[in-house]
């Protein structure tokens, strides 16, 4: 998935990371049923996960970290080859998500929290996933690691601020301690990712297929203390979160690829930008609902931890299969 600088480079690390490769692909089909576990789990049993919330940034650190573990300055050379297409994407991301946030939220007429919640998802930066899928697409993985790697570094800088703007008629939205928070659990853990990445590479190497799996479990346990947390408001609540989950995503996936098409940015190009639109950062969103407004704020980012994952698996298997029959004939 990552290109090399050179033959002997390549050489060297084809297979780390065709290995890397085959783990992410396991993990990412393994994910979904995972969160559902584990959702399942704090449904059932609220009390295990009691007083965890606190711990949800410290979790969220940890995936951002196995992701700033895995950057190599290939990811950012890309902005630099293609700065008009990353920068697409990005205006795409920012301005198709969280306007589908608000309006979903209006036209279903979600309460105060949910709508909250839901608009906080779509103002996230790109999903932790988003690359390994469009890998399995067959899209353009370059510029969806560009993508993820410029929107997770802009974050602390248009989250807060598009949240205070779209969610601030909801609820009261505190945009300042918000950025401080998303310096804390995204940009610091995966600027440490990249320095120990930087200082000891040949050993992050040998662990790489494990990074995925972490992530995994770790999302997971979030999902599970987001669960718990409001497993009272879940039965009255979740058909019509999921409904809005489902729409959110399935019309940021549809919009993103259009964006690509009409961006003139081929087949793969216009994949990636499905799944760069269409993916958000749901552990995030979760942490910052759990933080900022309350418990059940943060069940439509559970919900979308898991829905994200299953539909963009389905979308990429589709797009794969399309695009093997169109080279066949």
């Amino acid at each position: 998935m990552q290109e090399s600088d050179g033959p002997a480079e390549a050489a060297g690390t084809a297979g780390t990371s065709g290995r890397a490769d085959r783990a992410a692909r396991r993990a990412v089909t393994v994910f979904p049923v995972l969160v559902l576990v584990a959702g399942a789990i704090g449904l059932a049993s609220p009390g295990t996960f009691a007083g965890w919330s606190v711990s949800v940034p410290y979790l969220l650190g940890v995936v951002m970290f196995c992701m700033g573990l895995t950057m190599t300055k290939v990811d950012f050379q890309g902005v630099a080859k293609r700065p008009w297409a990353v920068g697409l994407g990005l205006v795409a991301h920012y301005v198709i998500m969280p306007g589908l946030g608000w309006l979903i939220a209006h036209v279903l007429g979600l309460s105060p929290q949910l709508a909250a919640g839901v608009i906080l998802v779509g103002c996230a930066p790109s999903g932790t996933a988003s690359n390994v899928v469009t890998f399995l697409a067959r899209g353009d993985v370059a510029l969806s690691v560009s993508v993820a790697t410029v929107s997770t570094v802009l974050a602390p800088l248009i989250t807060p601020p598009l949240t205070l703007l779209l969610a601030g008629a909801y609820l009261p939205v505190d945009a300042g301690s918000m950025m401080t928070d998303i310096l804390k659990t995204v940009l610091l853990p995966v600027l440490a990712g990249l320095a120990v990445r930087f200082l000891a590479g040949r050993y992050v190497d040998r662990v790489l297929g494990a990074l995925p799996w972490l992530s995994a479990v770790t999302v997971a346990v979030i999902v599970a203390v987001v669960v718990g947390g409001s497993a009272s408001a879940i039965k009255s609540a979740a058909a019509m979160v999921l409904l809005a989950v489902v729409l959110h995503n399935g019309l940021g996936l549809l919009l993103g690829y259009g964006a690509g098409k009409a961006a003139g940015l081929g087949k793969p190009g216009s994949r990636a930008m499905a799944f760069e639109v269409g993916m958000q950062n749901s552990g995030l969103a979760a942490s910052l609902a759990t933080a900022h407004f309350s418990p059940l704020a943060a069940l439509p980012a559970a919900i979308f931890s898991v829905w994200h994952n299953v539909s963009g698996a389905l979308v990429a298997a589709w797009m794969s299969y399309r695009s093997r029959k169109t080279e066949t004939a």
